[in-house]
């Protein structure tokens, strides 16, 4: 197995320009499943092939379970985001980190304002061995660049298209 290599601490060098510059964007499609649960159900891929999951409602809301759903899965990009943020800052400012956890938690719930629905996030860290002060730096730096803390915080630009029958 070829060791993994870190990606250049360069990304943290500051970007100036007009527009945002376009590095890496994930495609993934979902498609079949049960229409009528109103939930993602069915078959979620990557258009590289390298993620292909089971999409099932929960059983907390009354579905069979046995696969992922919609909420795990924003729990993880933002969990794996968060950890390679903070990795490449310590990286960057000579700290040696450790044994990273980061546990990320994403809560579907009702909406009291229109009474429909909301998404809540909640990010946890563990940087073991660590001077506290250090950590908490690390983190507050962490979480103004990580683009998943950036959204949950700020919001996201976003398009929604409907594409002509194919």
């Amino acid at each position: 197995m070829t060791p993994l290599k870190p990606p250049s601490a360069s990304l943290l060098d500051k970007y100036h320009g007009d527009e945002s510059l376009s590095l890496y964007t994930g495609r993934v499609r979902v498609n079949g499943g049960e229409a009528e649960r109103s939930r993602a159900s069915g078959i979620a891929a990557s258009d590289d092939g390298a993620l292909v999951v089971d999409l099932r409602v929960p059983a907390e809301l009354g579905g069979q379970g046995g696969g992922t759903n919609p909420e795990q899965l924003l729990a993880a990009g933002y969990a794996a985001c968060f950890h390679g943020a903070l990795t490449l800052l310590a990286r960057r400012a000579g700290v040696h980190v450790h044994d990273v956890t980061i546990e990320a938690s994403v809560t579907f719930s009702r909406d009291p304002v229109d009474g429909l629905f909301l998404l809540s996030a909640e990010i946890r860290v563990a940087l073991p061995g660590l001077d506290r002060m250090l950590a908490a730096e690390l983190v507050r730096n962490t979480e103004r660049i990580c683009p998943y803390a950036k959204m949950f915080r700020q919001g996201i630009d976003h398009v929604v298209v409907l594409v002509a029958d194919t």
